[in-house]
């Protein structure tokens, strides 16, 4: 039986960027989609499911807290861990962030050989709570 491949949505603007992360993703065996603006990026993650999404905070025409504010309110992607990846590395936007949702704020320049297992490793845990089998304790 074939597993299947992580679902990884990039939203970023830098051209180059989007392509290296992708490339890494990619290698790493993950299947990945681009969203160079908000709009994109909503329609994707409302029209399809991810395991993770990469958020830049500065995009053009909006910025990544709104999108992931509008991803957090969507009932297909509110579960879906969303790291941001930016070059804004101030405490108050790490903040805002995970106020917002974030699992995780990945400064840019970030390191490449730590890159894939960062993200690989928000997939593996949303994968392993979500198969765990939970229940209310008993009262006796």
């Amino acid at each position: 039986m074939e597993t299947a491949k992580p679902r990884i949505l990039i939203v970023e603007d830098d051209t180059p960027l989007a392509m290296m992360m992708a490339s890494l993703l990619t290698r790493a065996g993950c299947d990945v989609q681009t969203a160079w603006n908000a709009e994109k990026a909503i329609r994707l993650a409302q029209d399809e499911d991810f395991d993770l999404i990469t958020l830049d905070v500065d995009l053009r025409g909006t910025n990544g807290f709104e999108i992931c504010s509008r991803l957090k309110e969507n009932l297909r992607s509110c579960d879906t861990p969303v790291v941001f990846v930016t070059g804004r590395p101030h405490g108050e936007d790490r903040q805002r962030a995970f106020e917002l949702g974030a699992v995780d704020y990945i400064a840019k320049p970030f390191q490449t050989l730590e890159f894939v297992p960062r993200l690989l490793s928000h997939i593996i845990r949303k994968a392993s709570t979500a198969d765990m089998d939970i229940e209310a304790p008993i009262e006796s």
